[in-house]
């Protein structure tokens, strides 16, 4: 007899999105559901932002206030030109709500766990759009409770 496949694993975030969660916090995107992640006005978020491919999944994170990872969104639609901005430089990507984390990964946990040394968060923590790395993004999913 047969064994029967692996469940597949889910697919784990490799990009993470910064967003000010008294200007547009996770509630706002459950609650949109779809929305476009507009406003990246720096050259190598925007990079990225060009890289990321339709069914990635992205760690949403809230910064300023909060400073913690809170949910996972997916890739809808690549890169286009930003609505939001009138020189035609920037593009925007389409996002929706996967996931709401278990429980939210605070910054200060992050720095403190030996596994994520180097990653983007705390190396360049002022870049909005980054890649996460596979292993990064399996550790921070276990220390939410995913």
């Amino acid at each position: 007899m047969a064994k029967p496949p692996p469940k597949a694993k889910p697919h784990p975030p490799i990009f993470l999105v910064k967003s000010e969660p008294d200007v547009f916090g996770w509630d706002q995107q459950v609650a949109n559901g779809v929305e476009p992640w507009t406003g990246v006005r720096n050259a190598q978020a925007a990079n990225v932002l060009r890289a990321m491919q339709v069914g990635d999944r992205v760690f949403f994170y809230h910064s300023n206030s909060g400073k913690e990872v809170v949910g996972i969104v997916e890739v809808v639609r690549t890169a286009y030109p930003d609505p939001t901005d009138e020189t035609g430089r920037w593009v925007c990507v389409d996002v929706k709500t996967v996931s709401k984390l278990p429980q939210p990964v605070p910054l200060a946990a992050i720095k403190a766990e030996p596994r994520l040394e180097g990653i983007g968060l705390i190396r360049q923590s002022r870049l909005s759009v980054m890649p996460i790395a596979p292993e990064h993004a399996a550790v921070i999913l276990e220390m939410a409770g995913a």
